[in-house]
Protein backbone atom coordinates (compact mmCIF):
# COMPACT_ATOMS: atom_id res chain seq x y z
CA UNK A 1 0.00 0.00 0.00
CA UNK A 2 1.46 3.49 -1.18
CA UNK A 3 1.82 6.58 1.10
CA UNK A 4 -1.52 7.81 0.50
CA UNK A 5 -3.43 4.40 1.27
CA UNK A 6 -2.42 4.32 4.89
CA UNK A 7 -5.73 2.26 6.48
CA UNK A 8 -7.79 1.89 9.71
CA UNK A 9 -5.50 -1.61 9.66
CA UNK A 10 -2.46 0.36 10.17
CA UNK A 11 -3.67 3.41 12.40
CA UNK A 12 -4.51 0.87 14.71
CA UNK A 13 -1.20 -0.45 15.14
CA UNK A 14 0.20 2.97 16.11
CA UNK A 15 -0.03 4.76 19.76
CA UNK A 16 -3.20 7.40 19.28
CA UNK A 17 -0.36 9.71 19.82
CA UNK A 18 2.22 9.02 16.97
CA UNK A 19 -1.40 8.64 14.62
CA UNK A 20 -2.28 12.43 16.11
CA UNK A 21 1.03 13.84 15.38
CA UNK A 22 0.54 13.35 11.66
CA UNK A 23 -2.45 15.52 11.66
CA UNK A 24 -1.15 19.09 11.62
CA UNK A 25 -2.52 22.81 12.90
CA UNK A 26 -4.91 23.73 10.31
CA UNK A 27 -3.89 27.46 9.21
CA UNK A 28 -6.28 30.59 9.80
CA UNK A 29 -9.10 30.71 7.36
CA UNK A 30 -8.68 26.59 6.56
CA UNK A 31 -12.20 25.31 6.20
CA UNK A 32 -13.44 22.06 6.87
CA UNK A 33 -16.85 19.46 6.83
CA UNK A 34 -18.00 16.19 6.26
CA UNK A 35 -19.63 15.96 2.57
CA UNK A 36 -22.70 13.43 1.99
CA UNK A 37 -23.00 12.79 -1.82
CA UNK A 38 -26.60 11.49 -2.40
CA UNK A 39 -28.90 10.72 -5.65
CA UNK A 40 -30.59 7.85 -7.62
CA UNK A 41 -28.89 4.96 -8.47
CA UNK A 42 -26.37 5.56 -11.39
CA UNK A 43 -26.25 8.98 -10.80
CA UNK A 44 -22.41 8.87 -10.75
CA UNK A 45 -21.71 9.30 -7.27
CA UNK A 46 -18.73 7.32 -6.44
CA UNK A 47 -17.79 7.93 -9.80
CA UNK A 48 -17.36 11.74 -9.00
CA UNK A 49 -15.78 11.01 -5.63
CA UNK A 50 -12.73 9.17 -7.42
CA UNK A 51 -12.38 11.63 -9.51
CA UNK A 52 -12.36 14.52 -6.73
CA UNK A 53 -10.11 12.57 -4.42
CA UNK A 54 -7.54 11.77 -7.76
CA UNK A 55 -7.64 7.93 -7.03
CA UNK A 56 -10.23 4.85 -7.04
CA UNK A 57 -11.27 4.26 -3.73
CA UNK A 58 -14.84 3.46 -4.52
CA UNK A 59 -15.73 0.77 -7.39
CA UNK A 60 -18.38 1.39 -10.59
CA UNK A 61 -20.14 -0.29 -12.63
CA UNK A 62 -23.42 0.40 -15.19
CA UNK A 63 -25.28 -1.85 -12.49
CA UNK A 64 -27.48 0.01 -10.38
CA UNK A 65 -26.90 0.46 -6.83
CA UNK A 66 -23.49 -0.77 -7.11
CA UNK A 67 -22.49 1.89 -3.63
CA UNK A 68 -23.35 -0.56 -0.45
CA UNK A 69 -21.58 0.79 2.30
CA UNK A 70 -20.91 4.65 3.63
CA UNK A 71 -17.63 5.26 2.22
CA UNK A 72 -15.59 8.09 3.37
CA UNK A 73 -12.83 9.33 0.45
CA UNK A 74 -10.84 12.70 2.07
CA UNK A 75 -9.63 15.65 -0.01
CA UNK A 76 -7.15 17.85 1.30
CA UNK A 77 -6.18 21.16 -0.68
CA UNK A 78 -4.18 24.04 0.45
CA UNK A 79 -7.55 25.63 1.63
CA UNK A 80 -9.70 22.77 3.09
CA UNK A 81 -10.41 19.20 3.80
CA UNK A 82 -13.36 17.35 2.62
CA UNK A 83 -14.62 14.19 3.59
CA UNK A 84 -16.61 12.98 1.07
CA UNK A 85 -19.50 10.51 2.18
CA UNK A 86 -20.46 8.22 -0.61
CA UNK A 87 -23.49 6.93 0.09
CA UNK A 88 -26.17 4.33 -1.73
CA UNK A 89 -28.23 5.23 -4.31
CA UNK A 90 -31.69 6.08 -2.73
CA UNK A 91 -34.79 3.90 -3.71
CA UNK A 92 -37.25 1.93 -2.99
CA UNK A 93 -36.17 -1.02 -1.52
CA UNK A 94 -37.07 -4.69 -2.28
CA UNK A 95 -35.73 -6.51 0.37
CA UNK A 96 -33.79 -5.92 3.90
CA UNK A 97 -30.51 -4.99 2.25
CA UNK A 98 -32.62 -2.64 0.28
CA UNK A 99 -34.01 -1.20 3.52
CA UNK A 100 -30.29 -1.17 5.12
CA UNK A 101 -28.72 0.93 2.29
CA UNK A 102 -31.90 3.05 1.81
CA UNK A 103 -31.61 4.14 5.82
CA UNK A 104 -28.18 4.49 6.06
CA UNK A 105 -28.02 7.37 2.67
CA UNK A 106 -31.01 9.11 5.11
CA UNK A 107 -29.07 8.42 7.92
CA UNK A 108 -25.85 10.11 6.34
CA UNK A 109 -27.75 13.39 5.37
CA UNK A 110 -28.50 13.95 9.27
CA UNK A 111 -24.57 13.08 9.99
CA UNK A 112 -22.69 15.61 7.62
CA UNK A 113 -22.36 19.64 6.91
CA UNK A 114 -23.61 19.95 3.53
CA UNK A 115 -25.09 17.57 1.05
CA UNK A 116 -24.14 17.44 -2.79
CA UNK A 117 -27.46 16.21 -4.25
CA UNK A 118 -26.28 14.57 -8.03
CA UNK A 119 -28.45 14.02 -10.00
CA UNK A 120 -28.81 12.86 -14.54
CA UNK A 121 -28.72 15.89 -16.37
CA UNK A 122 -28.68 13.74 -19.53
CA UNK A 123 -32.46 13.57 -18.43
CA UNK A 124 -35.43 15.72 -17.10
CA UNK A 125 -35.82 15.33 -13.24
CA UNK A 126 -38.08 12.59 -12.36
CA UNK A 127 -39.90 10.91 -9.77
CA UNK A 128 -36.49 9.90 -8.06
CA UNK A 129 -35.58 12.79 -8.38
CA UNK A 130 -38.21 14.34 -7.02
CA UNK A 131 -38.40 11.95 -4.16
CA UNK A 132 -35.06 12.17 -2.95
CA UNK A 133 -35.60 16.16 -3.16
CA UNK A 134 -38.68 15.81 -0.70
CA UNK A 135 -36.24 14.07 2.35
CA UNK A 136 -33.57 16.71 1.24
CA UNK A 137 -36.11 19.50 1.79
CA UNK A 138 -37.53 18.30 5.12
CA UNK A 139 -33.68 18.35 6.76
CA UNK A 140 -31.81 20.90 8.21
CA UNK A 141 -28.40 20.10 6.28
CA UNK A 142 -27.32 22.89 3.35
CA UNK A 143 -27.65 21.23 -0.23
CA UNK A 144 -25.82 22.03 -3.13
CA UNK A 145 -27.18 20.43 -6.84
CA UNK A 146 -24.88 18.82 -9.06
CA UNK A 147 -25.84 18.75 -12.25
CA UNK A 148 -23.36 15.24 -14.17
CA UNK A 149 -23.28 13.77 -16.99
CA UNK A 150 -23.18 17.28 -18.90
CA UNK A 151 -21.43 15.20 -21.57
CA UNK A 152 -23.74 13.65 -22.34
CA UNK A 153 -26.82 16.29 -22.49
CA UNK A 154 -28.79 17.07 -26.10
CA UNK A 155 -27.84 20.08 -27.96
CA UNK A 156 -31.52 21.47 -27.14
CA UNK A 157 -31.22 21.08 -23.15
CA UNK A 158 -32.74 23.74 -21.86
CA UNK A 159 -35.56 21.92 -20.88
CA UNK A 160 -33.17 19.31 -18.78
CA UNK A 161 -31.56 22.43 -16.57
CA UNK A 162 -35.29 24.14 -16.47
CA UNK A 163 -36.75 21.03 -14.86
CA UNK A 164 -34.34 20.69 -12.23
CA UNK A 165 -34.45 24.63 -11.68
CA UNK A 166 -38.18 23.99 -11.49
CA UNK A 167 -37.71 21.39 -8.80
CA UNK A 168 -35.47 23.47 -6.41
CA UNK A 169 -37.24 27.23 -7.14
CA UNK A 170 -38.53 27.17 -3.56
CA UNK A 171 -34.90 26.49 -2.02
CA UNK A 172 -31.72 28.39 -1.65
CA UNK A 173 -29.37 25.79 -2.69
CA UNK A 174 -26.36 26.50 -5.28
CA UNK A 175 -26.31 24.78 -8.75
CA UNK A 176 -23.55 23.20 -10.47
CA UNK A 177 -22.84 21.39 -13.81
CA UNK A 178 -20.36 19.53 -14.56
CA UNK A 179 -18.76 15.81 -15.71
CA UNK A 180 -17.38 13.43 -13.36
CA UNK A 181 -16.56 11.16 -16.42
CA UNK A 182 -13.95 13.96 -18.45
CA UNK A 183 -13.86 16.46 -15.39
CA UNK A 184 -15.55 19.79 -17.16
CA UNK A 185 -16.88 21.87 -14.63
CA UNK A 186 -15.19 19.37 -11.48
CA UNK A 187 -12.90 22.13 -10.48
CA UNK A 188 -15.86 25.11 -9.91
CA UNK A 189 -17.75 22.16 -8.08
CA UNK A 190 -14.96 21.74 -5.70
CA UNK A 191 -14.94 25.49 -4.95
CA UNK A 192 -18.43 25.95 -4.40
CA UNK A 193 -18.29 23.41 -1.99
CA UNK A 194 -15.06 24.68 0.11
CA UNK A 195 -16.76 28.04 0.00
CA UNK A 196 -20.41 26.26 1.42
CA UNK A 197 -18.11 25.34 4.39
CA UNK A 198 -17.00 26.49 7.91
CA UNK A 199 -13.65 26.83 9.45
CA UNK A 200 -12.44 23.90 10.78
CA UNK A 201 -9.41 21.76 11.75
CA UNK A 202 -7.83 18.82 10.07
CA UNK A 203 -9.83 15.58 10.95
CA UNK A 204 -7.23 13.20 9.17
CA UNK A 205 -3.49 13.05 7.98
CA UNK A 206 -3.20 15.40 4.52
CA UNK A 207 -2.46 11.85 2.93
CA UNK A 208 -5.16 10.24 3.49
CA UNK A 209 -7.89 9.49 0.76
CA UNK A 210 -9.79 7.06 2.55
CA UNK A 211 -10.70 5.82 6.40
CA UNK A 212 -11.37 2.46 5.17
CA UNK A 213 -9.34 -0.34 5.93
CA UNK A 214 -7.71 -2.29 2.94
CA UNK A 215 -9.73 -5.52 3.28
CA UNK A 216 -12.85 -3.62 2.86
CA UNK A 217 -11.35 -1.90 -0.38
CA UNK A 218 -10.01 -5.30 -2.00
CA UNK A 219 -13.51 -6.89 -1.08
CA UNK A 220 -15.57 -3.89 -3.00
CA UNK A 221 -12.53 -4.59 -6.06
CA UNK A 222 -13.66 -8.40 -6.31
CA UNK A 223 -17.00 -7.17 -6.05
CA UNK A 224 -16.98 -4.57 -9.16
CA UNK A 225 -15.32 -7.79 -11.44
CA UNK A 226 -18.51 -9.94 -10.66
CA UNK A 227 -20.95 -6.38 -11.12
CA UNK A 228 -18.82 -6.34 -14.57
CA UNK A 229 -18.44 -9.71 -15.74
CA UNK A 230 -22.04 -11.56 -14.70
CA UNK A 231 -26.09 -11.73 -15.77
CA UNK A 232 -27.99 -9.08 -14.38
CA UNK A 233 -29.80 -11.38 -11.54
CA UNK A 234 -26.46 -12.72 -10.14
CA UNK A 235 -24.86 -8.86 -8.63
CA UNK A 236 -27.26 -8.03 -6.29
CA UNK A 237 -27.11 -11.37 -4.91
CA UNK A 238 -23.27 -11.29 -3.73
CA UNK A 239 -21.47 -10.15 -0.95
CA UNK A 240 -17.82 -10.94 -0.66
CA UNK A 241 -15.88 -12.00 2.50
CA UNK A 242 -11.77 -11.37 2.46
CA UNK A 243 -11.34 -14.84 4.75
CA UNK A 244 -7.58 -14.22 4.90
CA UNK A 245 -4.68 -11.98 3.86
CA UNK A 246 -1.49 -13.35 4.60
CA UNK A 247 1.80 -10.63 3.57
CA UNK A 248 5.33 -11.67 2.33
CA UNK A 249 8.05 -10.02 0.95
CA UNK A 250 7.16 -11.01 -2.41
CA UNK A 251 3.51 -11.28 -2.64
CA UNK A 252 0.40 -10.37 -0.72
CA UNK A 253 -1.85 -13.84 -0.84
CA UNK A 254 -5.94 -12.83 -1.08
CA UNK A 255 -8.31 -15.77 0.36
CA UNK A 256 -11.80 -14.38 -0.36
CA UNK A 257 -15.38 -16.20 -0.18
CA UNK A 258 -18.18 -15.09 -2.97
CA UNK A 259 -21.68 -15.55 -1.33
CA UNK A 260 -24.42 -15.79 -3.10
CA UNK A 261 -27.93 -16.69 -2.49
CA UNK A 262 -28.84 -19.82 -5.04
CA UNK A 263 -26.89 -23.00 -6.05
CA UNK A 264 -28.28 -22.26 -9.83
CA UNK A 265 -25.86 -18.81 -9.25
CA UNK A 266 -22.88 -20.70 -8.42
CA UNK A 267 -22.68 -22.77 -12.11
CA UNK A 268 -22.77 -18.92 -13.46
CA UNK A 269 -20.19 -17.08 -11.16
CA UNK A 270 -17.73 -20.05 -11.85
CA UNK A 271 -18.38 -20.75 -15.43
CA UNK A 272 -17.42 -23.21 -17.84
CA UNK A 273 -14.66 -25.29 -16.63
CA UNK A 274 -14.44 -22.03 -14.18
CA UNK A 275 -13.37 -20.07 -16.73
CA UNK A 276 -15.94 -17.20 -15.33
CA UNK A 277 -13.92 -17.66 -11.81
CA UNK A 278 -10.52 -17.28 -13.50
CA UNK A 279 -11.68 -13.96 -15.58
CA UNK A 280 -13.06 -12.53 -12.34
CA UNK A 281 -10.08 -13.63 -10.57
CA UNK A 282 -7.73 -12.28 -13.10
CA UNK A 283 -9.26 -8.71 -13.46
CA UNK A 284 -10.09 -8.44 -9.79
CA UNK A 285 -5.91 -9.17 -8.56
CA UNK A 286 -5.18 -6.50 -11.43
CA UNK A 287 -7.13 -3.54 -9.49
CA UNK A 288 -5.70 -4.94 -5.97
CA UNK A 289 -2.36 -5.09 -7.44
CA UNK A 290 -2.80 -1.09 -7.91
CA UNK A 291 -4.33 -0.57 -4.85
CA UNK A 292 -0.91 -2.08 -2.81
CA UNK A 293 1.24 -1.75 -5.24
CA UNK A 294 2.67 -5.39 -5.47
CA UNK A 295 1.96 -8.91 -6.54
CA UNK A 296 -0.72 -10.40 -5.36
CA UNK A 297 -2.04 -14.11 -5.74
CA UNK A 298 -5.87 -14.09 -5.05
CA UNK A 299 -8.06 -17.07 -4.43
CA UNK A 300 -11.35 -17.16 -5.22
CA UNK A 301 -14.11 -19.28 -3.82
CA UNK A 302 -18.06 -19.37 -4.26
CA UNK A 303 -20.35 -20.01 -1.05
CA UNK A 304 -24.42 -20.39 -1.14
CA UNK A 305 -25.82 -18.59 1.87
CA UNK A 306 -29.50 -18.93 0.73
CA UNK A 307 -31.94 -15.85 1.30
CA UNK A 308 -28.82 -13.71 2.81
CA UNK A 309 -30.38 -10.60 1.68
CA UNK A 310 -33.17 -10.79 3.94
CA UNK A 311 -31.53 -11.74 7.17
CA UNK A 312 -30.30 -9.23 9.11
CA UNK A 313 -27.79 -11.68 10.76
CA UNK A 314 -26.27 -12.64 8.15
CA UNK A 315 -26.50 -8.84 6.45
CA UNK A 316 -24.10 -7.92 9.83
CA UNK A 317 -21.89 -10.78 9.09
CA UNK A 318 -21.17 -9.33 5.98
CA UNK A 319 -21.00 -6.07 6.83
CA UNK A 320 -24.05 -4.37 6.43
CA UNK A 321 -25.57 -2.70 9.28
CA UNK A 322 -27.95 -0.15 9.90
CA UNK A 323 -25.90 3.24 11.01
CA UNK A 324 -26.77 5.20 13.86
Amino acid sequence: MNSQELDLDSLNNVEGSEFLSTIPIAPEGFKSGFIAIVGRPNVGKSTLMNHLIGQKIAITSPTAQTTRNRLRGILTTPQAQIIFVDTPGIHKPHHELGKVLVQNAKTAIKSVDLVLFVVDSSVDAGTGDRFIFDILKRSSTPVVLGLNKVDLQPSNCQFIDDSYADLIAETNWSTVKFSATNGKGTKQLQQVLIDRLESGPYYYPPDLVTDQPERFIIAELIREQILLHTRQEIPHSVAITIEKIEETPKVTKVNAAINIERSSQKGIIIGKKGAMLKTIGSAARQQIQKLISGKVHLELFVKVEPKWRQSRIRLAEFGYQVEE
